[in-house]
């Protein structure tokens, strides 16, 4: 689906939902909520840009380091072998893959905000190798749809507020989160190779696939006997391997005898560029998804579901869970509000509390990150990245409502 035409599908829902509230619940206040909503949108799309050239500075500029190191070619052969059947149009040993690998790892420690410069970087390599500057090659859409799976192995932000809300067990959501994030990146991964003809059941792909389940199983089952470490395990692994990674990247620019500061400045110098660019995309993304969000008609399609599960005699306790999970692909940041939300009013332990958490802990915020990531190298036609990274998102929920009666719900 084109961004084009998702973008007035967005518009067109949100008048015509305005029109029935003020027509048949004499909502006189339905347009300005929308009209402030949009006004604050565009305001936060700029906050959020500015907000990320600090940060890109700061990464680009080891990464810049580790480039002229060759910690990033060192890194792209080791994992050449997987990423060549997956990524079958980029050149072996070509540095995206190096780039893709870090935002992945990011990822899987729940460093958001490593991750994002480590995507864009990923990102401009690939479309370096793309011939059509405008339409996403199916390379960049194998990695935004898996980037936007979200596979984490520690929630770390999710755990953290859970702790500040008093919940009597923060980590309580670790191993579900684990099972849905695996879930929905095994069906993204899934979809896109069916769509790209690629031959998953290769012995080097399952050898991978296969290893990396076995890992994260080792690692559920370990924290799961001692679930007191998870909290400082998150910590200290997670920001540890960060700092040493740009310890190593600095020690690999002494050994090769470069000038690492200046080598840093020259890439730090890239994050204010990126971040101007992805602007307009940003503003209209976001002011999209701000009038969606602001017209109510989440509101209909959560009690629609709760009115249709009652009808059919289904347990439906997990409906006032699902506004997070609706607006988790819209925006991490509402997700996460919608998130606390859900933990006040319920409380922390409760199974809303825990499910509310399960959704955010996943799966990330699919329009956002299409028009950061797309925008950051000027494409506007994403092919079919956003309907197979909704249909991940829609796995996402499913699994996570399924796990949760089985770990929370009293029977």
């Amino acid at each position: 689906m084109a961004l084009n035409l998702l973008w007035i599908i967005f518009f067109l829902i949100a008048f015509v939902t305005a029109l029935v509230r003020l027509i048949f619940f004499g909502d006189t206040e339905i347009f300005k909520t929308i009209i402030d909503g949009v006004f604050d949108s565009a305001g936060t799309s700029v906050q959020i840009a500015i907000g990320l050239i600090g940060v890109l500075a700061m990464f680009l500029g080891f990464l810049n380091i580790g480039e002229k190191a060759g910690a990033i070619n060192l890194l792209s052969r080791i994992i050449g072998p997987f990423f060549n059947k997956l990524f079958p149009e980029v050149p072996k040993n070509h540095p995206s893959m190096g780039h893709m690998v870090m935002n992945f790892s990011a990822n899987l420690l729940g460093l958001d905000n490593a991750a994002t410069p480590f995507g864009l970087k990923a990102m401009k390599s690939l479309q370096e190798l793309n011939p059509n500057k405008d339409t996403a090659s199916n390379a960049q859409i194998m990695f935004m749809v898996l980037h936007a799976s979200g596979l984490t192995i520690i929630p770390v932000s999710i755990i953290a507020q859970r702790a500040i809300l008093k919940s009597n067990d923060p980590t309580s959501i670790f191993i579900p989160c684990m099972i849905v994030t695996f879930v929905a990146t095994v069906v993204a991964l899934t979809v896109v190779a069916i769509k790209q003809r690629i031959n998953l059941f290769q012995p080097v792909i399952l050898l991978w696939v296969g290893g990396i389940s076995m890992l994260i199983g080792g690692l559920v089952y370990f924290l799961r006997l001692h679930s007191s470490v998870i909290d400082p395990f998150s910590k200290i692994f997670s920001n540890g391997l960060i700092l040493l990674l740009f310890v190593v990247f600095i020690i690999g620019g002494w050994v090769k005898r470069i000038n690492v500061y200046e080598s840093f400045i020259e890439g730090a110098k890239q994050g204010f560029q990126v971040a101007v660019t992805v602007i307009p995309y940003l503003v209209a993304m976001l002011v999209a998804i701000s009038v969606i969000r602001s017209c109510g008609v989440l509101d209909f399609i959560t009690g629609g579901i709760g009115s249709f599960f009652h009808m059919l005699g289904i347990n439906a306790d997990f409906v006032p869970a699902l506004p997070t999970a609706l607006m988790r692909p819209l925006s991490g940041a509402a997700g996460r509000g919608m998130m606390i939300t859900a933990m006040q009013q319920y409380g922390p332990d409760s199974f809303i509390g825990r499910l509310a958490c399960i959704f955010q802990g996943t799966t990330d915020s699919t329009f956002y990150i299409v028009a950061l990531y797309f925008g950051s190298v000027g494409i506007s036609k994403v092919r079919y990245t956003i309907p197979v990274s909704l249909l991940a998102d829609l796995s996402a929920i499913v699994t996570a409502i399924l796990i949760s009666y089985v770990f929370f719900h009293a029977s």
